[in-house]
């Protein structure tokens, strides 16, 4: 297995029937994504960046990554076989603005959409993405 056999795999696939736009941004559901990718290549799995932060005397291990101005994002690795490729996002709100000091159900949202956003990596909806940086 290769990036390219896989790319060929998921990228041929339609997704524009089950996203949903939010404002002006267009979303695929976690579970739509992860069910595709499981028809596909079920051996796929993903991981979680965590830090370490200091806390007192002894360190505290997080799911996220917190800036100076305490704004954060998280880090997904995803597997399939012996390939892996990461992606990062910020936890932002609906205006898609980075939130300082974010809520645990913020964390968890965002950490979704990066794992929908790392399976695009490998092709899945890759075009969703296009011009996010504009």
């Amino acid at each position: 297995m290769t990036h390219e056999t896989i790319w060929k795999t998921l990228s041929s696939i339609d997704v524009n029937t089950k996203t949903e736009k939010k404002g002006n941004l267009t979303y695929l559901s976690w579970a739509w994504a992860w069910g595709e990718l499981m028809n596909h290549f079920p051996m796929a799995t993903y991981t979680f960046s965590e830090w370490e932060y200091p806390n007192g005397q002894s360190y505290v291990t997080k799911d996220i990554l917190i800036y100076p101005d305490e704004t954060c994002s998280v880090e997904c690795e995803l597997r399939i076989g012996e390939l892996t490729r990461k992606m990062w996002l910020p936890v932002m709100d609906y205006k898609n603005q980075a939130i300082a000091n974010p809520t645990a159900r913020a964390i968890s949202d965002t950490k979704m959409r990066c794992l929908v956003k790392c399976i695009s990596m490998f092709g899945l909806g890759h075009y969703i993405y296009a011009g996010e940086d504009l």
